[in-house]
């Protein structure tokens, strides 16, 4: 790996070995919010660090959208419960791409997710992708935004896929998203 940026740059090859690893989990007992990824892409299994790709603006995301006092970098993942955050995945296995996913992986996804939710008790879970949330949990007709449902006790929200290959959602999008959530899960917290 070559070094930029502070973080080391992964390799063509290094990308193509990462496939079926795993990153730790970022949980901790009554956090504010679970975001859950669908599953980790090659660049961040190849770094072992949550949306570590250049381009993907989940940190930036977090940062607009008032979670956060300034841009985090991927590699400080694991510090994000002690401002009451985590972060998981449906699924574990990294690959190339969420659409290389089974149906049978997602929704097996969604029941080990409420496992989590349910011996965690965050005050809000939220989804990072709709067609993935969708999938999972058997909700074709899902919309973004709070889910009715809920989960295990917990808030549910489904928010747009942060990866920069999702031009349907621009960072003002994600951050007022993000923002929305954010209070929602603060009045929850209170409440």
């Amino acid at each position: 790996m070559c070094h930029a940026g502070g973080m080391a740059v992964p390799t063509n090859e290094e990308l193509a070995a990462a496939d079926g690893r795993t990153i730790p989990n970022v949980v901790a007992r009554r956090l504010l919010v679970l975001f859950v990824g669908i599953n980790p892409g090659r660049y961040s299994g190849a770094v072992g660090h949550h949306f570590a790709r250049p381009g993907n603006r989940f940190w930036k995301a977090l940062h607009v959208g008032g979670f956060t006092d300034r841009v985090w970098e991927p590699g400080r993942d694991a510090e994000l419960v002690s401002i009451g955050l985590g972060v998981t995945n449906l699924v574990a296995r990294t690959t190339r791409a969420a659409s290389d996913l089974t149906p049978e992986e997602l929704r097996a996804g969604a029941v080990r997710l409420e496992g989590v939710v349910a011996r965690n008790r965050p005050t809000a879970v939220a989804i990072l992708g709709i067609g993935a949330f969708r999938a999972a949990f058997g909700r074709p007709r899902a919309a973004l935004g709070a889910q009715p449902e809920g989960l295990a006790g917990s808030l549910l929200w489904v928010l747009p896929n942060p990866s920069g290959l999702n031009a349907h959602h621009q960072l003002d999008d994600l951050a007022a998203r993000f923002a929305e959530l954010r209070a929602a899960a603060l009045r929850a917290q209170r409440g």
